[in-house]
């Protein structure tokens, strides 16, 4: 594999004067009216326009950017249904009410979300908006990821209660581009760095550069990140970004992953956000939430500074139906080899204050008190990982549960409910979950059983390295 170059050309205009925009946005954020000015001075001369497919990636079309104000931006688009009814592969198949063999593949309207639009470091001269999907009669989609979230946000909505997250992301950097992993099989990939440098402050020159880069164009994007800092496996990097609204962070989020592969390739990197991209090696997506009323936490006990009746009754509700709603936040047959002892990242489902053994954990003071749920892994969709967190919240706080007692040692070793091993099992459990069906509506459960069952088929078919060299001799 080619080692990383030192990466020139397009990466150093990130270093340009910055986009003006309108009062009251940050830098990268537009507005309309200033992507208009922006296209008119030939800063901006294409626009994307995208939607958040099931495995939580970019979808979307490149338009002119004077065709897209002229057209799209009030007018909206047409898309074919199946960028939502697909599986990673973007395989026409069978099965999905929303666009199949069956139903001819027809398109679906995107009505752009101008409130997103923002331009893109990473590509020069681009902006980008994301889209909800409707029907042509602009009813939602209710499978989109981006309106189960909503949907989510709204059922908390019916308390009084506003949601606030921020994610918190781990990664693989490897040597050489993903053509060249291709081509060797996946084998014999190499680590950018070599050793753990959990926070370390003495990083090789090559991630050094990519992390600047990276934290640069974010920031010109509108996404200033919280933290940088290098994890204990080899090349494994996280990123956490600053708390804020619940749709906001997953949309950030999916842009991340964007400028993440996209610097990476021209750095001669190979980013990876599996779960499990090899033995004994985890990324996690962490998910820091917390509930407000009136600009008020309603986490924190006033006076106390303990956990409030409404955290405790979300904390039971997470341990409740967490173990029922696995598919929406470990989507992949790799999401579960990721869940094993002594990973950092659960095997159960229990709480407890600053414990990393735990699946929930209870961190901040006052009223940066919060929940962080461990369970996620990298490979996640955040808008459908969020969404099942929200629900098992709404879940405990509807019923008004009682949590059991807190985690004071080592989770691996205590018991309690289990995390489904594998995702054969975390279908079965999603399929006959009462909560499920009652958050998300029979329509979403199976769309998303589906989508399992489709991962479930395609590894049950491979026969892979591992089983040839455990039995081609012995058998």
């Amino acid at each position: 594999m080619a080692a990383p170059s030192s990466g020139n050309g397009s990466v150093a205009r990130l270093t340009t004067t910055p986009t003006p925009v309108s009062r009251g946005r940050s830098e990268g954020q537009l507005s309309i009216t200033d992507l208009r000015n922006l296209v008119k001075a030939g800063r901006i001369r294409t626009v994307l326009l995208a939607v958040p497919d099931l495995q939580g990636r970019l979808k979307g079309k490149w338009y002119d950017s004077q065709h897209f104000l002229k057209h799209i931006a009030h007018g909206g688009a047409e898309f074919c249904a199946y960028v939502l009814a697909t599986d990673v592969d973007m395989s026409p198949v069978s099965g999905f009410p929303l666009a199949s063999w069956e139903t001819g593949y027809q398109d679906l309207a995107v009505s752009p979300a101008l409130s997103t639009l923002r331009t893109l470091p990473w590509l020069e001269g681009t902006a980008l908006v994301l889209g909800d999907a409707v029907s042509h009669d602009g009813a939602p989609i209710t499978v989109a990821p981006r309106q189960i979230l909503q949907g989510q946000m709204t059922r908390l909505a019916r308390h009084g209660l506003h949601v606030k997250a921020g994610l918190e992301t781990e990664f693989i950097l490897y040597q050489g581009t993903y053509a060249e992993a291709a081509e060797s099989g996946y084998q014999g990939l190499r680590p950018l760095s070599a050793e753990n440098l959990d926070y370390a402050l003495d990083h090789p020159p090559a991630a050094d550069r990519f992390f600047r880069r990276l934290q640069r164009a974010l920031a010109g994007a509108g996404l200033p990140v919280e933290a940088i800092k290098t994890e204990g496996a080899p090349g494994q990097v996280e990123v956490t970004f600053p708390y804020g609204g619940a749709l906001t962070a997953c949309d950030g989020h999916l842009l991340f992953k964007h400028a993440v592969r996209a610097l990476g390739a021209r750095a001669g990197l190979a980013p990876t956000f599996m779960a499990a991209p090899e033995t004994g090696v985890c990324n996690g997506l962490h998910l820091h939430v917390s509930l407000w009323k009136n600009g008020i936490s309603q986490f924190n006990e006033p006076g106390s500074g303990g956990l409030s009746q409404l955290a405790r009754q979300a904390i039971a509700g997470l341990v409740d139906a967490l173990p029922q709603l696995a598919p929406l936040y470990a989507p992949n047959v790799n999401s579960y080899k990721r869940l094993v002892p002594r990973s950092f990242a659960p095997t159960t489902l229990n709480w407890g204050y600053d414990n990393r053994t735990c699946a929930v954990r209870v961190v901040g003071h006052g009223e940066g008190l919060h929940l962080e749920i461990r369970v996620p892994g990298a490979d996640a969709n955040p808008y459908l990982a969020l969404s099942a967190v929200l629900a098992a919240i709404d879940h405990g706080i509807e019923q008004q549960l009682t949590p059991c007692a807190a985690e004071t040692g080592n989770a691996y070793e205590t018991g309690g409910t289990a995390v489904p091993p594998t995702l054969q099992q975390a279908l079965g459990a999603f399929q006959r979950s009462a909560i499920a069906s009652k958050a998300f509506s029979a329509e979403v459960v199976e769309h998303y059983a589906h989508l399992a069952r489709l991962e479930i088929d395609h590894h049950h078919r491979l026969v892979t390295d591992v089983e040839r060299h455990r039995w081609l001799a012995r058998a």
